[in-house]
């Protein structure tokens, strides 16, 4: 038994206001490809399959040309909801679907929706577990909500039996490790639940994770031998044989905020044999554009040939960092006409004066207006107001309050 495991899809997501449905449209695309060229036997969705509980027309539009294209590759699809979902949109005309090999598990259910599908070796169990609040199973943490549904399940769970988790929670190591974060994900507790301890899971042969948008392992480690030597996938590199943990985040297919510039996306295919998983492949992922973090004086990033040597990558997503001390001039506009993807514009020497933070509003009102405006002017800046630009301060603020009166 062969499958692809990914989650987090965020369809319909926006970054800085600018739609990412033409970059999902690509991505889906290349996993579907990938599911057919590895020839796999079903594909995992393991949560969050939109960005929102009601997600736009295209959102479901580009959803339903994914699973379409998939259906006619004859792959099977099992996905469950996550915390950005609607269960009931998401689990939409899922007794239908099961006829066209779609399996969905949106709202939670007593026992949880078990899918079997058939190999040489025998029946390979799929347990969905879609995200729901802990009250919903009558818990009061996420770790005795998950404990209560696999309690549930009708059947006695064994590693050799090869059962298959798809869940969407917190999921954290055996002494409490949390895995690695990105700013797309908002705190620790992320989705408002209490992290659950991969021990809960150690009866199942594979746990296919979503939640956390970087690709990575929990539990204890088993090596499973030398990184497979694949040929290059659609100008990718090489697929990469992982370290075998039977948990497995698979993270998002794209990269939803800046702190994941430096990071790469995948999927895992993942295949059994007749006693649980043989191997874990990671297979990298091309996005349509690149994010990047690039940093200089405005100048400098205009220069010819810095242009020249980044002339493949000015249409990739960017955040820059400016290092002019001087006053500039539309910065914004003057980088877009050469990076038209310019998302967000930092001045460092702002952040710098950011370090010092605010004061308490309590204190303003015994301080004057022009000394509110210095302290203003030193926090933007990284320096004092000069006596010039004080005495044009101070005689504004009485000329103001002259009027006022």
């Amino acid at each position: 038994m062969k499958f692809l495991h990914t989650a987090d899809l965020h369809i319909g997501k926006k970054l800085f206001e600018l739609s990412l449905i033409e970059d999902q449209k690509y991505i889906l695309e290349q996993i579907a490809g990938i599911a057919e060229k590895e020839q796999v036997d079903a594909v995992l969705i393991a949560g969050d399959v939109y960005d929102r509980a009601v997600p736009s027309t295209e959102a479901v539009s580009l959803l339903d040309s994914f699973l379409t294209g998939l259906q006619e590759k004859g792959i099977p699809v099992i996905m469950i909801s996550g915390n950005h979902d609607s269960p009931e949109r998401v689990a939409f005309a899922d007794a239908i679907l099961e006829k066209q090999g779609l399996y969905i598990a949106g709202n939670y259910q007593e026992p949880l929706k078990t899918v079997v599908l058939e190999d040489e070796y025998g029946p390979v169990h799929f347990v969905c577990m879609p995200f729901v609040k802990p009250a919903v199973t009558g818990s009061s943490t996420g770790a005795e909500a998950v404990e209560h549904m696999l309690s549930k399940l009708p059947m006695t769970l064994s590693m050799h039996q090869r059962y298959v988790l798809l869940t969407h929670y917190f999921v954290v190591g055996e002494q409490g490790e949390v895995p690695d974060l990105s700013d797309s994900e908002t705190d620790v507790n992320v989705g408002g639940l209490d992290s659950v301890p991969v021990s809960l899971f150690q009866n199942f042969c594979y746990v296919a994770l979503g939640h956390i948008h970087k690709p990575q392992q929990i539990g204890k480690l088993q090596q499973i031998g030398n990184p497979e030597r694949a040929n290059k996938l659609q100008g990718i590199h090489a697929p990469q044989e992982i370290n075998k943990s039977h948990v497995h985040y698979s993270g998002s297919p794209l990269k939803y905020s800046f702190s994941e510039a430096r990071g790469e996306k995948s999927v895992n295919i993942v295949e059994l044999n007749e006693n649980g998983v043989e191997k874990v492949t990671r297979y990298p992922l091309k996005p349509l554009r690149e994010m990047r973090c690039i940093k200089g004086r405005l100048e400098e990033l205009m220069r010819r040939d810095v242009i020249a040597e980044n002339a493949d990558c000015l249409e990739d997503y960017i955040q820059v960092t400016l290092t002019d001390e001087e006053e500039l001039i539309d910065p914004m506009g003057t980088l877009r006409s050469v990076y038209p993807n310019v998302l967000q514009l930092l001045l460092e020497k702002r952040l710098v004066g950011e370090e010092r933070g605010y004061e308490s509003s309590i204190s303003f009102e015994k301080k004057s207006i022009a000394e509110l405006f210095g302290e203003f002017y030193e926090m933007l800046k990284g320096e004092p107001l000069d006596e010039k630009r004080k005495q044009v301060v101070t005689e504004a603020a009485e000329e103001a309050e002259r009027v006022l009166q």
